[in-house]
């Protein structure tokens, strides 16, 4: 009887856990073919590379904005680890990720599909 109450518990706090997770949040394919995670970490969203070269490096940093939109900032290791202002759109299983200089009047942006 204890087994199942604990574990009636365990999947009661996992699942209101999942309730308030961020849309962003999840693994994602980058249009390189590596994979990337989306997690909570300083009060916002770590953007990480989890497979090819830059694997365990962040690329991103970004907090919600509204609308499914968020802004912070972008790293582009092709670039020499050059950092962006950065905005990211999510729309259904896709999110959109800009690095923008010039007060977002040139940006470079690439598209993430979730996994």
């Amino acid at each position: 009887m204890k087994r199942l109450m604990f574990a009636t518990a365990a999947l009661g706090l996992a699942l209101a856990g999942a309730a308030h997770a961020d849309p962003i949040e999840g693994k994602w394919k980058m249009p390189s073919g590596y994979d990337a995670q989306i997690a909570p970490c300083s009060g916002g969203f770590c953007l990480t590379y989890t497979t090819g070269p830059y694997k365990g490096k962040t690329f991103g940093q970004m907090k919600p904005s509204g609308g499914g939109q968020y802004a912070g900032t972008v790293t582009d290791y092709t670039k020499g680890g050059k950092q962006y202002s950065g905005k990211g759109q999510l729309s259904g299983s896709t999110l959109s990720i800009s690095g923008c200089v010039l007060g977002g009047l040139i940006c470079r942006s690439q598209t993430l599909n979730r996994i």
